[in-house]
C-alpha cells in the first residue's frame, strides 16, 4: 500500500510503506441493515472532520497521511468472485470522494469493477465529485447516494470540517443525481446543539432526498479524540454558549433534544417526510 502525505491542499507526495497489500482485506462486513459488505477505497480521510467517529479507530494521523491500497482491483476482484451480486456500502470509515479521489481515482476503479460484476452501491459522501460517476451509478441496479450535511452557515462549517465543500454544493449535487434517476438520501449529521439548524437543513434537502436521517453528536467521554478536537473550537468561537453546548452533547436527555424531537415529529407528520430521527 502507499501512504499519501498531505503537504498542502493541492500537493500530493507518495511514500512507499513496507506493508504488503496481502495483509489488508478490501471487502469487509457491514453492520448496516440489508447491506452485508462495505468497501473503504482509502484508509483515513483528508476531509478530517473534527467530529468524525472514525477518528477513534484511526491508526495513522490523517492530517499527515492517507493510506491507499495497492492493487485494489486485483484483490477486490478475488474477494468478490464467490459472492452473488448485491449492494455494497462505500463511505463508512472514509469518504470515497475525499479530495485525493480526484487524482487517485480509487473509488472510480472500484465502481468500474462492481458494475462489471453486476454489483450495486450505496454511497455516503460530503463531496460533489460523485457527479463524475453518475453514469456508472445509473447503470447499476438501484444504486443510491446520500450526502451528509450539518451546517447552513459555511463560515461555521469551516470551523469543524474545513476541508469539505460548501453545504449548498453537496445539496445541488444530490438534486442533479435525483434528476438523473438515481436514488438519493441525506444525513443531517452530526447535530451539534445550538449550532446545527436542523429545521433549515430539512427545508434545503426535502426536495432532493427521499429519506433524511438525523443523528445527534454523540460523545461518551471527554477523552475521546473528537471532543479534544471540538472543545477548542467551541471555546474560541462560541464563548457565550460553549457550556450549554457541552452539557447538551453529553446529556441525551437534555431539554434541547426533547424539544427538537417534538419539532421534528411534527414536521414529519405535517409535511409527510421520511425523517429518521435518531436523537
Amino acid at each position: 500500500m502507499h501512504f499519501i502525505t498531505r503537504y498542502s491542499k493541492y500537493q500530493i507526495a507518495y511514500i512507499m510503506n513496507i506493508m504488503t497489500c496481502a495483509e489488508k482485506v478490501i471487502l469487509k462486513s457491514c453492520s448496516l441493515k440489508n447491506i452485508n459488505y462495505q468497501i473503504d477505497p482509502y484508509i483515513g480521510c483528508s476531509h478530517y472532520c473534527y467530529y468524525c467517529y472514525a477518528l477513534q479507530y484511526a491508526k495513522t494521523n490523517w492530517t499527515e497521511r492517507i493510506v491507499v491500497h495497492e492493487n485494489i482491483i486485483e484483490k477486490l476482484s478475488d474477494e468478490l468472485k464467490d459472492l452473488h451480486p448485491q449492494k455494497i456500502y462505500l463511505g463508512h470509515h472514509t469518504d470515497p470522494y475525499q479530495p485525493h479521489e480526484k487524482h487517485l481515482i480509487q473509488t472510480r476503479k472500484v465502481l468500474d469493477l462492481l458494475l462489471e460484476k453486476n454489483f450495486s452501491v450505496s454511497i455516503l459522501t460530503k463531496s460533489d465529485l460523485v457527479l463524475r460517476d453518475k453514469y456508472l451509478l445509473k447503470n447499476m441496479d438501484n444504486a443510491s447516494v446520500s450526502v451528509s450535511v450539518a451546517f447552513t452557515n459555511n463560515t461555521i462549517r469551516k470551523l469543524f470540517e474545513h476541508n469539505t465543500i460548501d453545504t449548498e454544493l453537496r445539496i445541488n449535487a444530490l438534486a442533479e443525481l435525483k434528476e438523473q434517476g438515481i436514488k438519493t438520501n441525506a444525513l443531517i449529521c452530526p447535530v451539534i446543539p445550538y449550532v446545527t439548524d436542523v429545521i433549515e437543513l430539512i427545508r434545503m434537502l426535502e426536495s432532493c432526498a427521499g429519506t433524511i436521517w438525523i443523528y445527534r453528536l454523540s460523545i461518551l467521554n471527554e477523552s475521546d479524540v473528537y471532543w479534544q478536537n471540538i472543545e477548542p473550537v467551541l471555546n474560541k468561537n462560541f464563548p457565550n454558549t460553549k457550556d450549554l453546548i457541552k452539557h447538551a452533547i453529553f446529556n441525551k436527555n437534555h431539554n434541547f433534544w426533547n424539544i427538537l424531537r417534538s419539532e421534528l415529529e411534527l414536521i414529519k407528520k405535517e409535511r409527510k417526510l421520511d425523517l429518521r430521527i435518531n436523537l
